[in-house]
């Protein structure tokens, strides 16, 4: 069984920054791919970010490139997601999930988060 927990989210004003963290346990963290996923209000759940185990390899949606950055620190059993210059579309509730090979399918996901709430204000 795995836990993931996220942490982070809120409100912030356009063109601000957020953090979002999730905290694993429960599975050898570290040989996990760990992933990003949000959904906006009426939307269906989307890719935001995916991270290999070791941290060498990551993708991202073409929508949040050169504004979002996926991390992992497997000494805490931790993904990040730092979020920069943010845009009222990426209002949504972010979830983190893992996985057991990099991909940006969320089928291939087996463990998921309870979603933490991101809102971003004109």
């Amino acid at each position: 069984q795995v836990q993931l927990v996220e942490s982070g989210g809120g409100l912030v004003q356009a063109g601000g920054s957020l953090r979002l963290s999730c905290a694993a346990s429960g599975r050898t963290f570290s040989s996990a791919v760990m992933g990003w996923f949000r959904q906006a209000p009426g939307k269906e759940r989307a890719f935001v970010a995916a991270i290999s185990w070791s941290g060498d390899m990551t993708y991202y949606v073409g929508s949040v490139k050169g504004r979002f950055t996926i991390s992992r620190d497997n000494a805490k059993n931790t993904v990040y997601l730092q979020m920069n210059s943010l845009k009222p579309e990426d209002t949504a509730v972010y979830y983190c999930a893992s996985a057991g090979r990099l991909t940006t399918s969320q089928n291939a996901y087996d463990y998921w988060g309870q979603g933490t709430q991101v809102t971003v204000s004109s």
